[in-house]
């Protein structure tokens, strides 16, 4: 299979990414950003004036193309595919569509039994062909470097489902939560299975690492999570497990669940910026790896400001387990000199053949 244009990455000596994701201390401290492939890059934007947003996810070599350009641009340590988190509802029979500035909006929101029940099983093989063809291709340009396969979580997946667009209050996602326990148990449990065969696919593709992205889980609070959430987390870690992939577990604006996440399963949790690293590493158990959490406005102001922020990214972080990454997904506004000039930074700021052997105060 041909990889994606431009030929290959030049490989890196060492995987950072998967050393710390296996709570080493690499040569420098990973860097990779959530959507670094996307609106802010100009030759994304480029292709988006000829081809739709899911055209460019159906699409293999496109989306390796899209997939592999900011290793190669910005120096980052790791890839993540080109991609949406409502892909794999599509086959499940979710009629949906990716709107410009609104997000994704679902034609027949689900909120009955019988909404529930005509969900389809997902065969990845099957249904999600082309997604698995711009891992391959994505994975035969890196030449090394890692790709980061990733996905919806279940419950992220199923709020946008029940509502049918992005929400801020989620109200009917509680409701029907709150209301018929046993239907929202049969729709995570489905999404779960939905989730687990994609995530399973993208690794046995040649992802070296998955991330699962719980978006919008902040919304709940910490009982409610623990009750109607976790279990279907630890579900999709535990069936995760065996591929001997490290996991990394994210989601927004939710400091308040930190022991509540680390304790359904994942390798490493990623968190926002509300909280300080060095406190949410308190919280987790010992040794656990963590990525995080520069605000991503940082990126849009003067540099001193930026390189002050991030230097308590950093030394929050510390060298051992740790992966630098934006508290959620660079802005479309932001300058990719800047993302560029940050990662070689954080680069040299942590190589461990610094005369100091440490990270300057």
């Amino acid at each position: 299979m041909d990889p994606a244009p431009g030929g290959p990455v030049s490989a890196r000596p060492a995987p950072r990414l998967l050393t710390a994701l296996a709570g080493g201390v690499p040569d420098a401290t990973p860097v990779w950003f959530m959507r670094q492939a996307g609106r802010y890059q100009p030759q994304y934007r480029q292709l988006r004036t000829r081809y739709g947003m899911l055209e460019l996810t159906n699409t293999p070599s496109l989306a390796a193309q899209v997939t592999v350009a900011p290793v190669r641009d910005l120096g980052v340590d790791a890839a993540i595919l080109f991609s949406d988190i409502m892909v794999p509802v599509g086959p499940a029979g979710v009629d949906f569509e990716i709107r410009e500035g609104v997000g994704p909006i679902v034609a027949r929101p689900i909120r009955d039994a019988a909404g529930v029940a005509a969900l389809r099983e997902v065969e990845p093989a099957r249904d999600l062909p082309e997604v698995l063809e711009a891992v391959e291709r994505s994975v035969a340009a890196l030449a090394g470097v890692p790709l980061i396969g990733f996905a919806g979580a279940p419950f992220t997946l199923a709020s946008y489902l029940i509502e049918g667009r992005p929400s801020r209050q989620y109200i009917e996602t509680k409701r029907l939560m709150w209301g018929d326990p046993l239907l929202w148990e049969a729709l995570m449990r489905h999404l779960s299975r939905v989730v687990g065969a994609h995530l399973a696919a993208q690794a046995g593709a040649g992802a070296s690492v998955l991330q699962v992205f719980d978006s919008w889980a902040g919304a709940l609070s910490r009982e409610d999570y623990t009750a109607q959430v976790a279990p279907h987390m630890r579900r999709l870690f535990a069936h995760l497990t065996p591929l001997g992939v490290p996991v990394i577990y994210f989601a927004v604006g939710a400091s308040h669940l930190v022991e509540a996440m680390a304790a359904t399963g994942p390798t490493a949790l990623s968190v926002d910026w509300r909280e300080p690293l060095g406190q949410v590493r308190r919280r987790l158990p010992p040794g656990m790896p963590l990525q995080g959490n520069l605000d991503p406005v940082a990126l849009l102001a003067a540099w001193p400001s930026l390189i002050h922020q991030a230097r308590t990214v950093v030394a929050e972080g510390g060298r051992q387990g740790f992966v630098f990454n934006l508290g959620h997904g660079i802005l479309p506004t932001t300058d990719p000199e800047t993302v560029r000039r940050l990662v070689q930074w954080v680069h040299d700021e942590t190589a461990s053949s610094r005369p100091d052997g440490g990270i300057r105060p």
